[in-house]
């Protein structure tokens, strides 16, 4: 008799409002082909999106080409664990503000000796965090050659669809850059 998967590990379909990953891998390819003319890479520090970014750069055929590696570093003391980095780098910087996704960008970039970093930090939902931004509040940034960063305020407070939106606006904004440096 064939074993039978408990039914709490059955994953229900999501609902058809839900985005997936799957619509993010357009904006993951676009970023790789730029990448890739460019014979440049991307390294990827990222918080609330909880390694959407990653996995979707992942899911792009050829992603080794360009895609150095990254890490979720979901609170402070993960950031704190990498070597050469302790709480007077960070004094003055705070989670889901742009000045720490550029630090974080900055550190996925040379960590990782790519030619670009790549962050996000914010507040997925439901709540707020403990700053007292709301839930769907993130900032995003690239460093390399220029560095960039913004704000997002999804005003929503669905958890999945944040990490969405998060993970889509951190790929919008390095394809951005990409398109638009000389």
């Amino acid at each position: 008799m064939p074993a039978r998967t408990p039914a709490a590990f059955v994953a229900a379909p999501l609902a058809p409002e839900v985005a997936t990953m799957r619509e993010l891998l357009p904006l993951a390819s676009r970023a790789g082909v730029l990448l890739a003319a460019r014979r440049e890479t991307v390294a990827v520090a990222e918080s609330a999106a909880g390694g959407l970014i990653s996995a979707t750069i992942l899911a792009v055929p050829g992603a080794s080409a360009w895609y150095r590696g990254g890490w979720v570093m979901y609170t402070r003391d993960v950031l704190l664990s990498l070597r050469d980095i302790d709480q007077g780098t960070l004094r003055g910087l705070r989670a889901a503000t742009e000045p720490y996704a550029a630090f974080c960008a900055r550190t996925a970039h040379d960590r990782l000796q790519a030619n670009w970093g790549l962050a996000e930090t914010g507040a997925a939902g439901p709540t707020g965090n403990r700053y007292g931004d709301p839930a769907g509040h993130a900032c995003v940034a690239v460093h390399g050659a220029v560095e960039r960063h913004r704000t997002i305020a999804t005003g929503s407070s669905d958890r999945v669809e944040n990490m969405h939106a998060f993970a889509s606006a951190a790929l919008l904004l390095l394809i951005d850059t990409l398109e638009n440096i000389r």
